[in-house]
């Protein structure tokens, strides 16, 4: 897994290479806001019971959804569900892979500090509004069709 910066990814998507933005966060922090063109496989849902509790069906979405030869940049709120979601798709068999450090908000250290600046802090394009198909519903439905 390589790891890029939120202006590199930018740069990646923007080349015109085939790049796929790949967003696991929460279904409700990618409809706060998320990269244009991204795609939302959550690695792990919010539930206001218990907060946030892993996706049973990740793996058979992702499998589903991507070709194991998809160059792939994958994003979160900063960076380390993203990290573990490549961890899990090298196993799969995924190897073009890359972790956006700093994701969509920020990475901090333990005092607050920003050590990583996200997609929304660098102020990237940034939509809330996009294809059905980019929504985990509509992604998962169809995986699960399948």
């Amino acid at each position: 897994m390589k790891e890029i910066t939120a202006q590199q990814a930018y740069e990646l998507l923007q080349s015109g290479s085939g790049y796929i933005y790949l967003d696991v966060r929460s279904v409700p922090e990618f409809e706060q806001g998320h990269a244009p063109g991204a795609i939302n496989i959550p690695l792990l849902h919010f539930e206001s019971t218990s907060g946030m509790v892993p996706n049973q069906d990740f793996v058979a979405v992702v499998e589903a959804t991507l070709p194991h030869d998809a160059k792939l940049l994958v994003g979160c709120k900063a960076g380390g569900r993203s990290a573990r979601a490549c961890e899990l798709m090298s196993q799969m068999g995924y190897s073009d892979l890359s972790n956006i450090r700093g994701g969509f908000v920020a990475l901090t250290d333990n005092t607050g500090r920003v050590v990583e600046p996200g997609w929304s802090m660098l102020n990237l394009p940034s939509c809330t509004e996009c294809s059905e198909d980019a929504h985990y519903e509509s992604i998962a439905a169809k995986a699960m069709a399948k």
